[in-house]
């Protein structure tokens, strides 16, 4: 079964997007190496003079005035075209889509909505067997049932709750970062390694349980402003993560496991973080076998707020230079079987995932073995090593 990547930029834009500020990033073979750019209509523009990175742009106060008209930055090219050549492969001498950040710290906060905590104790009940995952959903929502939707996370009544659980055995250090005073704050991926809109994502070949975590994205200035946000795919080894928590940084960070995109869409007038707090994503997954799923996840749902996350992550016990972009966590629970009854969801080689939602676009990537996929060789060092050569810096 063929499966066709969108090939034309109303197909990944928001709705809105005549109102939209729009910034990224795309691999230019005239230049080797990528380039910001601003949506401008039905074209991207080059604002590597008004700054050479992303998280340089970031850091702008006049960010919005700047970018209000983009028709004087040089053209790059259409955006249909650039869409249409930003598929799983895009090499080095094709213009084509990449992720919108760059220097920026890659940072993911877990078990942020009620559903995926539920299926974070599962995974760590089930020690990654995927076969013994129904039974022990239906002993874990037995004792929890449906209060802790309503529980604030750190409050007296999440305290009292958690001492009933751990009287029953049935406590887990989800739980306390799903309900207790901190948030779970992780580095995901290193910078510049996060994938684009069109590109493959990668799983570990040890993983036989995983799957795609639809989620917003904050990208957030050195100074811990949140200055807009974009989509995420915060791919995840189930199997690995349940056999251990020490075992995090392998069942999330591996090549190709981090997409963000298509473009972050920069606080206005007509987009604040009030509408990310409003907005609701759809996920569908298409396999080349027929398979579908649709799945969503409302971020009125989120158990923290987005700036209560942000703040966890930094401040005066921790800073980023370059900004960072934060993952906000999904309420998508990967329950539906696929491969066996009782084991939840898993990926096949070839998945299409498609992340979206009205006010940020659609993030479209495929899946594959992170050991088959184009290995990350273009870094921080060849970053400025082009940068150089280009005269940006």
């Amino acid at each position: 079964m063929t499966i066709d990547f969108p090939n034309t930029a109303s197909d990944i834009l928001p709705d809105d997007h005549g109102n939209a500020i729009l910034v990224g990033r795309v691999w230019d073979p005239r230049v080797s190496g990528p380039t910001p750019v601003v949506v401008d209509q039905g074209n991207l523009r080059d604002i590597s003079k008004l700054a050479p990175t992303i998280s340089q742009l970031l850091e702008r106060d006049d960010l919005v005035s700047q970018l209000r008209n983009p028709s004087g930055f040089p053209l790059v090219g259409t955006l249909d075209d650039i869409v249409a050549a930003s598929k799983p492969g895009a090499g080095s001498q094709t213009l084509h889509l990449l992720s919108p950040n760059d220097l920026q710290a890659i940072k993911a906060s877990g078990v942020t909505f009620v559903a995926s905590l539920l299926e974070r104790v599962i995974e760590e009940q089930a020690r990654g067997d995927a076969s013994k995952a129904d039974l022990i959903r239906a002993e874990i929502t037995g004792i929890i049932g449906d209060d802790l939707s309503q529980i604030e996370p750190g409050s007296k009544k999440a305290a009292d709750i958690k001492e009933v659980l751990i009287a029953k055995g049935a406590w887990s250090q989800y739980l306390e970062v799903g309900i207790g005073p901190d948030a779970e704050i992780f580095t995901k991926s290193p910078p510049m390694s996060a994938v684009g809109h069109g590109a493959h994502v990668g799983l570990h070949p040890i993983s036989n349980w995983n799957n795609p975590e639809p989620e917003v994205v904050l990208a957030v200035s050195s100074k811990g402003k949140i200055v807009g946000a974009t989509l995420g795919n915060d791919v995840n080894l189930r199997d690995v993560e349940g056999r251990s928590a020490l075992l995090l940084g392998k069942a999330k960070d591996n090549n190709g496991s981090c997409a963000i995109g298509p473009f972050i869409r920069i606080f206005d007038g007509n987009f604040t973080l009030e509408t990310v707090k409003q907005a609701d994503l759809e996920m569908a997954v298409d396999g080349q076998d027929g398979y579908h799923l649709d799945a969503g996840s409302s971020m009125s749902q989120i158990s923290r707020s987005p700036e209560s996350l942000a703040a966890q992550a930094c401040g005066k016990h921790h800073q980023y230079p370059d900004g960072f972009m934060l993952f906000l966590g999904t309420m998508f629970a990967p329950t539906d079987d696929r491969g066996g009854a009782g084991k939840g969801f898993t990926h096949e080689m070839g998945d299409l995932v498609t992340i979206s939602t009205p006010c940020l676009g659609k993030l479209c990537n495929q899946v594959e073995r992170s050991d088959t996929i184009a290995p990350w060789t273009f870094g921080i060092t060849a970053l400025m090593t082009n940068l150089a050569a280009r005269g940006l810096l």
